[in-house]
Order: C-alpha cells, then structure tokens, then sequence
C-alpha cells in the first residue's frame, strides 16, 4: 500500500472548503470565486488556484462555463475520531476529547472500524509519513508483508512496515538512519489507510 498523497489537504485548503459547505448549507447555492476571495482577503486567482487543488483532490466538484459551478463532494466523506498521538517506542498517548475528523471515503472504503492518528517523529519520513501527520488507519489484528501497521511491542508503540520473511516477523521503519525492530511480543492495532497533512 503507497501513500496517497492526492488525498492529503492543508489546513487553508480545510478552510476554503469548509466555507464554501457552510455558504451552501446557510444560502442553499455555492459561491462565487469573487466571494471565496473577498471572505480569505485574497485574489480572485488565489481562489481559484484553492478550489483547483480541492477538485484535483476530490474535495470539489466544478462544472465549467456554469456561473457558481463549484459544489462539494460531501457524499464522498465518512467521518472517524482521532484518538491520539502515536510517537515510535512510547504508549499512544490518548487524546481526552477525540477529536472528529471527515476523510475521504476511498480512505474507509472497506467494511471495519477506522480512526485516526496523530504521528510524531521522523522513523517514516521516507513514505511520506512526517511528523504532524494524521493517519488513517483500519483496525485489525492481523496484517500481510508489507503492510504500514500500527504496533504495540514490549518498548511501546510504534508506526512500521510489517515484515514476515520466511517466518521471521520485524518492523521496518522507512528512515534510512534507523534500525529494524525484532519484537519480542508484538500485537497489531491496524493497518494504515490514508493521511491527511498538516502542514
């Protein structure tokens, strides 16, 4: 499973199209890139250039030569919890209020339980994984060669590509400067799924 990174979004881009899903919702029609731009105190190009990205991310729907043609995507998001932060070699830390988040539904395609979260560190920097990240992930308890996993070991948890080589279970980080981890007792929390960017 690769990161994808088509799927991630900032924190401006939340801001633009939580606007234009809450001036749908209150007026009933979408906005105008004019309104989009005058709300940010930006350019109109600086508007349009957000609502593209939100398109090529699938956040946004936009129909051509049709004035206020821009609508939201929302039947394509499910909405899961962040429950908390995940930092190699430490307990997740749980957050007290887990905090709801939408994700893309290609994310959460699969029947199962999702949530969220929060990593901290650089053991993943390699597949895209960076610190402040958010990731997605499907629990489950099992998981194939390969596979991103969330891990709960003798040091704690962790965020690695799970290995079974000819029966030999380790931990794969994709940081070129760390080591592989052979646990001693190993227990899977999921398989991540997606990220959404934080910066």
């Amino acid at each position: 499973m690769k990161v994808n990174t088509s799927m991630t979004i900032t924190p401006k881009q939340k801001q633009v199209l939580d606007f234009i899903k809450n001036f749908v919702k209150n007026k009933g029609y979408s906005p105008s890139l004019h309104e989009i731009a005058g709300n940010f105190r930006k350019s109109v190009s600086t508007a349009q250039h957000f609502v593209e990205e939100l398109e090529t991310r699938g956040f946004l729907q936009k129909t051509d030569n049709i004035a206020r043609g821009i609508s939201t995507t929302v039947q394509q998001f499910g909405r899961i919890f962040k429950l908390g932060i995940i930092a190699a070699g430490n307990p997740i830390e749980p957050i007290e209020n887990p905090e709801p988040i939408d994700v893309p539904l290609s994310m959460i395609s699969r029947k199962g339980d999702y949530y969220a979260l929060e990593v901290k560190g650089t053991s993943m920097q390699d597949d895209n994984i960076l610190d402040g990240d958010v990731i997605v992930v499907r629990h489950q308890k099992t998981a194939q060669d390969g596979d991103r996993v969330v891990a709960i070991t003798e040091k704690g948890a962790t965020l690695k590509v799970f290995r079974n080589r000819n029966g030999k279970v380790y931990l794969e980080p994709r940081n070129k400067t760390l080591s592989n981890i052979y646990p001693k007792e190993l227990e899977i929390r999921g398989v991540f799924c997606g990220l959404l960017r934080n910066n």
